[in-house]
């Protein structure tokens, strides 16, 4: 049986992570995305600490996907290199699975 993956990504605001997270979830190349505003990001960039303020993007899909996803946030993305981390999921509700899976069945790889 197929694995559910998290793909776990940073925005620069709300709006783009909303934008983006509509047209991922729109192509049927994930079943739910969750945005949580608010994050706080220090970072190298550039030879430097860099400071942010950021948005968390949770993809929720299946694991056939995670490259389909993750072309997806680097055609939409603003920033040069995205944060795209795929994170394997160790166990998933049958039936929570099932919708995911149902949910996503449609999209091209």
């Amino acid at each position: 049986m197929e694995r559910a993956v998290f793909v776990y990504t940073t925005w620069p605001s709300t709006v783009e992570a909303e934008r983006v997270g509509k047209a991922i979830v729109e192509r049927r190349l994930a079943a739910c995305v969750n945005i949580l505003p608010g994050m706080i990001s220090l970072y190298w960039w550039e030879g430097k600490v860099d400071r942010g303020e950021e948005t968390v993007m949770i993809v929720k899909t299946r694991a056939t996907l995670a490259g389909a996803v993750e072309a997806a946030v680097k055609e939409l993305h603003s920033y040069t290199v995205p944060a795209i981390v795929v994170l394997p999921v160790e166990s998933v509700e049958p039936a929570y699975l099932n919708w995911l899976m149902t949910e996503t069945k449609g999209a091209a790889k």
